[in-house]
């Protein structure tokens, strides 16, 4: 008894063939198109930093009175709950469209020049 399974089926076998699809030599889409300019790593981290150090700052000075006795991982909790969400779905996508803006203008600008 033989313990290797056959490379091919039997021809009585009820199984079709495998048919292959053509292949496609056309060059893949972009995601993006390219006049989009995604901003460095750098760039970015300065964005985020500019959006999460005054909403800490002002967070901060707000929960200071009503959070005086509580222990520091939870003011943390409760500060980090208010400020994050704000800054992702609200402040960064604002610093982001604004720094776009200026780089868009700033092209126009060398364009024109050129």
């Amino acid at each position: 008894m033989s313990t290797q399974t056959p490379l091919t089926a039997p021809a009585d076998s009820a199984a079709p063939a495998p048919v292959s699809a053509p292949v496609s030599t056309a060059p893949a889409p972009s995601v993006h198109p390219p006049s989009v300019h995604m901003p460095s790593i750098h760039t970015r981290a300065v964005i985020t930093w500019l959006a999460i150090f005054p909403l800490v700052a002002i967070g901060m000075t707000i929960l200071a009175p009503l959070t005086e006795s509580w222990h520091p991982a939870l003011r943390a909790l409760v500060l980090t709950l208010a400020v994050v969400p704000t800054a992702v779905y609200l402040v960064v996508p604002k610093l982001l469209a604004g720094y776009g803006s200026l780089k868009r203008r700033q092209a126009t600008k060398a364009a024109a020049r050129a």
